[in-house]
């Protein structure tokens, strides 16, 4: 089933990245409601402005994607855009819903490793470290917070990578071979807030 997105992302290192997203939607894509590459130039306007804009594109939206890029905390708009997509806003008679929210990692130097490491646990498990240096509070909070906890194993205290978290983060390459699998994982999460201590603030 598909479901309206939007893309989070810092311009001037991932729009090549969100365009591949897009395409990657297939058909579905016709449901995205983000900007694109042919939407007009906002850079000259005023803060208000974008952020009215922005509310308008995220209101109607189930699941948005965040682009992990190296200078992510760079953007002024991403750590809003993630915030306003958990919040409910009431227009009118009526509320939104607290979005899904999935973090795609840019590939960058050939690789993830500038974001997250892999290494082997005691007991022979695989887990991976991620370096929250380069990540909003409001994406670390929303990392390793369901509740309660389910560990993929006991003695290692793993979870598992997409149930364990509200806001998982995906390769870009595994997300672009199956983009359903992950939006329906996060959208299915959105509909049991009550697993995960959600953070809805910056």
């Amino acid at each position: 089933m598909a479901y309206k997105t939007f893309i989070s992302y810092k311009y001037s290192e991932a729009k090549e990245l969100r365009d591949r997203i897009v395409g990657a939607l297939k058909d579905d894509a016709r449901y995205y409601q983000g900007e694109t590459s042919e939407s007009p130039d906002m850079s000259d306007r005023t803060t208000e402005y974008i952020k009215e804009k922005l509310k308008d594109m995220i209101y109607s939206t189930s699941v948005t994607i965040v682009v992990i890029s190296p200078n992510i905390r760079k953007s002024n708009w991403i750590d809003w855009e993630i915030e306003y997509s958990l919040k409910q806003i009431k227009r009118g008679d009526k509320t939104s819903g607290t979005n899904g929210v999935l973090g795609i990692v840019m590939k960058y130097n050939g690789g993830y490793e500038w974001l997250r490491t892999s290494i082997t646990n005691q007991d022979g498990h695989t887990s991976t470290q991620t370096n929250n240096s380069y990540l909003y509070n409001i994406i670390i909070n929303n990392r390793l917070n369901q509740e309660p906890k389910e560990y993929f194993c006991e003695m290692c205290k793993t979870v598992d990578s997409l149930q364990g978290s509200y806001l998982s983060l995906v390769d870009e390459e595994a997300f672009l071979k199956n983009p359903n699998r992950y939006i329906e994982n996060a959208y299915d999460k959105s509909k049991k807030l009550n697993h995960y201590k959600i953070n809805k603030s910056r």
